[in-house]
């Protein structure tokens, strides 16, 4: 096997464990973030069913309870549809984050094999 291709084969798999490592390394950061984004949600879901039980709690009449608890329920769904969003887009991220150096190397080797 001649030097240079020898040379070739090394730099492209020297490339291809940096773009990996960085692959990885995106996917680590991402996945904390996720996981901060879950506690952080879970954190203000406890935090709205205890209030919700609280002015659950107060009120003095039937209507009241009924017209709270519909306050309260549209409140949720439209609060599960908004954290829904955010989670999916933010996993988008993380994974367009992880598989981006690897996706550039297999642009890059591409191109140096159709040279």
């Amino acid at each position: 096997m001649p030097a240079a291709s020898f040379d070739k084969i090394t730099a492209a798999t020297k490339a291809n464990a940096e773009a990996l490592t960085k692959s990885g390394n995106a996917a680590i950061a991402g996945y904390q973030e996720l996981a901060k984004a879950y506690q952080e949600l879970a954190s203000k879901n406890a935090e709205k069913l205890t209030s919700s039980i609280q002015a659950l709690a107060s009120v003095k009449t039937p209507n009241e309870f009924a017209d709270l608890q519909q306050k309260l329920v549209k409140e949720a769904v439209e609060a599960a549809v908004a954290d829904s969003k955010k989670i999916a887009d933010l996993t988008a991220s993380v994974f367009s984050s992880a598989f981006e150096p690897v996706q550039a190397q297999i642009q890059s080797l591409q191109k140096t094999d159709s040279k």
